[in-house]
């Protein structure tokens, strides 16, 4: 309908209004009720492109990584109130949307002989009830042309922040150690925390166990061949991989580099629907200071 009553706009001084309506069977009232409306589809019109344009710089802060609802999530912390609907449809009519992740290359290696037992005292319950009291860790394979830089993380399950982290040119148990160490360091584990991973050799070493325990940090482990055992670290290393844009680096320093800066940016700045849209380092803030308040 809008398009006849255009067509009348642009040719009654030719026509007038009356013989136009007539001729495309439409009332001279319905056309005058349009044209009072001008002002309002202009003012509707610009507000959907100012807040195309706020879409376009959210999606392009995060990388492409951000689909509908942390777009949405981020509109919402900066005090526009849009439902997520209109959101999508303008991502979708403008060719907007998140990365998907890609399958993770799995680097665990059993143990060679017998291994003390060690229960699983997460069971799939990736959730804490404050931070510094629960974990999850694993190892990643970052590749350059100077061969592969290996990362391996220390995530709180209360924050979802990566609290602990070690890079290196090899996977030995010092790269897991290092993780810990550095989480330990900054405080953010609190004692008799449980640290759980897959039944790497890393992990399942007496250097590693001697680690834990003179850290007051209980061990747990998942079962042989199960990637939902340790389902948050796998999904963080799916994401930074996804989300860091890049397959394959020149040199290990341009690696560690980019990884520093993607942890950086994963702790406080980018939204985790798990922690209700806000960014780790808030939720572990919004801990510490909830009993002051």
């Amino acid at each position: 309908m809008s398009y006849r009553y255009r067509f009348i706009s642009e040719h009654r001084p030719a026509f007038g209004v009356k013989r136009l309506c007539q001729v495309l069977g439409l009332r001279r009232q319905g056309f005058h009720e349009w044209v009072a409306a001008e002002t309002a589809r202009a003012a509707r019109a610009e507000a959907e492109q100012e807040l195309l344009t706020l879409i376009t710089s959210i999606h392009a802060e995060h990388r492409g990584a951000y689909g509908v609802p942390r777009v949405t999530a981020e509109l919402h912390r900066r005090g526009h109130l849009v439902n997520h609907k209109r959101v999508e449809r303008l991502m979708r009519e403008h060719g907007l949307a998140g990365i998907t992740r890609r399958k993770r290359r799995t680097l665990t290696r059993p143990a060679a002989g017998p291994v003390t037992p060690v229960g699983d005292l997460i069971r799939r319950n990736f959730t804490a009830e404050k931070p510094g009291q629960r974990f999850v860790g694993d190892i990643t394979c970052l590749p350059t042309f100077e061969g592969w830089l290996y990362l391996a993380t220390v995530i709180d399950l209360h924050t979802r922040e990566v609290v602990g982290h070690a890079m290196a040119e090899h996977m030995r148990t010092d790269l897991v150690c290092d993780a810990v160490d550095l989480a330990t360091a900054r405080g953010l584990i609190k004692p008799d925390a449980v640290f759980h991973s897959d039944r790497g050799v890393q992990y399942t070493s007496g250097q590693f166990r001697a680690a834990l325990a003179e850290k007051n940090i209980r061990p747990s482990i998942g079962r042989v061949g199960s990637c939902y055992d340790n389902a948050v670290a796998e999904a963080f290393f799916a994401t930074l991989k996804t989300e860091i844009g890049a397959t394959i680096w020149r040199t290990r320093a341009q690696a560690r580099q980019d990884v520093f800066r993607y942890l950086r940016y994963y702790n406080h700045k980018r939204l985790h629907s798990t922690v209700g849209q806000n960014t780790p380092a808030e939720a572990r803030n919004s801990y510490v200071q909830a009993p002051a308040a």
